[in-house]
């Protein structure tokens, strides 16, 4: 089943001319996963909403998005790895983790991977075809951290810096949990125009975001995302 990892978008283009949109039939329930240590394991459900079967491969990396599900590293056994699920269906995904040497005193980063191979078809004339990788960020959270992760947004702190020409907001966040933002900007500005630049401000760490348009008020807007995926809206002051 080399096919099935060889490239993490598999293209096959079948002729030249009018082609047909590509369209993801796996969908996953949420868009995160939540690993707290002492789960023996952790499912998540995936559905086929598409009208045909769906071959399934599944596999966790570390942060390489480039690793094949052969190469990929991380602390964690994930069954099935191959799965074929019918239109209208589900399938349950089990997680557990393996041990190894994890920081305690803040919560990890890894990904989860899930590729979609579409159904084999027999009129291949102006047909454009694609593998669909999804990939969601599991959070290993360990015991007995301070705090809770429902208010580390509130703790992060962010400053006004010049980064590759422009102008940044970058984050320090001196909690044990990951915030995952979807947007930040000036006070006043459309967080929906800077959706597109979120990421993630990590775990005793910082990381910086670029911002366009508005006004140096002092203030900011942001956008977070919680542990079940909804959005967050807050705003905070920022320094120089």
């Amino acid at each position: 089943m080399k096919f099935l990892h060889r490239t993490t978008l598999a293209l096959m283009l079948t002729a030249v001319g009018c082609f047909s949109s590509a369209q993801a039939g796996i969908q996953l329930v949420g868009t995160r996963v939540i690993y707290p240590a002492g789960e023996r394991e952790v499912t998540v459900r995936m559905n086929n909403k598409g009208e045909a079967p769906r071959m399934v491969q599944a596999w966790i990396d570390d942060g390489d998005s480039k690793a094949s599900a052969e190469a990929a590293k991380a602390p964690f056994l994930l069954t099935p790895p191959l799965s074929r699920v019918e239109p209208g269906k589900g399938q349950t995904l089990r997680i557990m983790f393996t041990g190894g040497d994890v920081p305690q005193d803040r919560e990890s980063v890894y990904w989860l991977n899930v590729l979609e191979i579409p159904p084999k078809v027999t009129d291949t004339r102006n047909m454009l075809q694609f593998a669909v990788r999804t990939r969601v960020k599991i959070f290993y959270r360990p015991e007995g951290l301070a705090g809770d992760a429902a208010s580390a947004i509130q703790k992060v702190s962010w400053r006004l810096i010049r980064k590759d020409g422009g102008m940044a907001l970058e984050c320090t966040n001196a909690t044990p949990y990951n915030v995952s933002i979807a947007g930040v900007g000036f006070k006043g500005t459309s967080l929906a125009d800077t959706m597109g630049r979120g990421g993630l401000c990590p775990a005793m760490g910082r990381e910086s975001f670029p911002v366009e348009g508005g006004t140096d008020s002092g203030r900011l807007a942001y956008r977070a995302i919680d542990d079940y995926g909804a959005f967050v809206d807050g705003e905070a002051a920022y320094t120089r």
